[in-house]
């Protein structure tokens, strides 16, 4: 099958849809499908990757005219289905979805983020004012919390279909005893039905290196080590991060030593570095900087608990990561990470910031739990999350998108 995928952002740039759409071409070429990318991200030339860039003021992934080359293109390739990656607003990739339509292309688009409630306004307006809803659109979300907006504004008319993220999981599979299924009937027993970023391993930011954090913290001194991963930005609620922690360590006996490694970068890092030191948690709290995947896995080879504390967290690639390296996960009950988190078996869930600090004092102060829970991660998989799954249900989009366009 020829697949032409459209995102605004892709490859040299570092993000949880840059790096998540390049892993999905990856896979489909080894598949056997024929996987293009058509992007507005400037870069050096790639092997089936078309750039329409524009020279705008710091290198913004739109284009003025981006509708007429994209009509252009997919004239010339003639693909069997157009598959669209968006974020919340992604000007470029919309026009993917309006060229493909006055093309008449069977067409698939991915949504990998929350709508907000401005978000969700914003597209019921487009949707009164171009009728998006009868181009034969197939959506898909990468988690049932990401689903629910969209389907709310698309309508019956949209079918909004909800396929994983992809993850290669024997990259992160502990060193332990052989990995069996989910037992049936679980969550993640099947493949993932046919019926949501925060960011990839590779977190956004500075230079690796800087204080603190690496493998082999379970030895020192025998601390319960806490690990977050992601970008940090405002609007991931970083510094919220820090004041769980510090009313989680408040929660917990002092004979149970606590520490935390907080792997990423952004501009909320010099705030963060401010509060822990006005609040006497440098000695126990380490912002190490960016980590590629390799330093990451290492991480998580001694973390003892894995914390995804943001309320809006389409999917959670990185809490995926964590827990299929075989470490509980604490999560906000009404994020994506919901999808592959259960309570008491793969990790704990809150539905506020009380229970969030709770859940991780809980996790640090029962060792029986906190083993439990790590023992069941190691021994099953997140099966929904496997490539094989993934591609699986993205042809069964592909096969609707078709069968809708005749």
């Amino acid at each position: 099958m020829r697949i032409i995928h459209v995102s605004d952002c892709y490859l040299p740039r570092l993000g949880g849809i840059e790096v998540q759409v390049a892993d999905l071409v990856r896979t489909q070429r080894a598949a056997g499908h024929d996987a293009e990318v058509v992007t507005a991200t400037p870069g050096e030339p790639l092997p089936g990757v078309h750039r329409i860039v524009a020279n705008l003021p710091f290198d913004l992934p739109v284009h003025p005219t981006g509708t007429g080359h994209l009509l252009r293109l997919m004239a010339a390739r003639r693909p069997d289905v157009v598959h669209v990656h968006t974020g919340a607003v992604s000007p470029f990739a919309w026009m993917g979805v309006r060229a493909a339509a006055r093309a008449g292309l069977p067409t698939v688009v991915t949504v990998h983020s929350m709508w907000d409630p401005v978000t969700r306004g914003i597209y019921r307006s487009l949707r009164a004012l171009y009728g998006w809803q009868r181009w034969g659109l197939v959506g898909t979300a990468v988690s049932e919390a990401a689903a629910r907006p969209i389907r709310a504004v698309a309508g019956p008319g949209v079918p909004v279909h909800v396929v994983s993220n992809g993850l290669d999981l024997s990259a992160w599979r502990p060193e332990a005893p052989a990995v069996r299924p989910a037992p049936s009937g679980s969550s993640e027993s099947a493949p993932a039905s046919v019926s949501e970023g925060g960011p990839a391993s590779v977190s956004e930011g500075g230079p690796e290196g800087g204080q603190g954090g690496g493998a082999g913290a379970r030895s020192a001194g025998g601390a319960v080590h806490v690990v977050a991963v992601g970008r940090l930005a405002p609007r991931k609620q970083p510094v919220r991060l820090l004041r769980l922690l510090k009313q989680a360590r408040a929660q917990v006996p002092a004979g149970v030593p606590l520490r935390a490694t907080i792997v990423g970068d952004g501009p909320a890092r010099a705030q963060m570095e401010r509060y822990l030191r006005s609040n006497g948690m440098t000695g126990w709290v380490a912002l190490p900087g960016r980590y590629s995947r390799e330093r990451i896995r290492e991480l998580l080879a001694s973390a003892d608990v894995f914390v995804a504390p943001a309320p809006r967290e389409s999917f959670g690639l990185a809490a995926l990561e964590a827990r299929a390296a075989g470490v509980p996960v604490v999560a906000r009950t009404e994020s994506g990470v919901a999808d592959f988190v259960r309570p008491g078996k793969e990790g704990l869930l809150g539905g506020s910031f009380e229970e969030l600090v709770s859940a991780v004092a809980r996790l640090a102060r029962d060792r029986e739990l906190r083993e439990s829970i790590a023992a069941h991660n190691r021994g099953t998989e997140p099966v929904r999350s496997s490539w094989p799954a993934v591609l699986e249900g993205f042809d069964r989009c592909y096969e609707q998108a078709r069968e809708l366009r005749g």
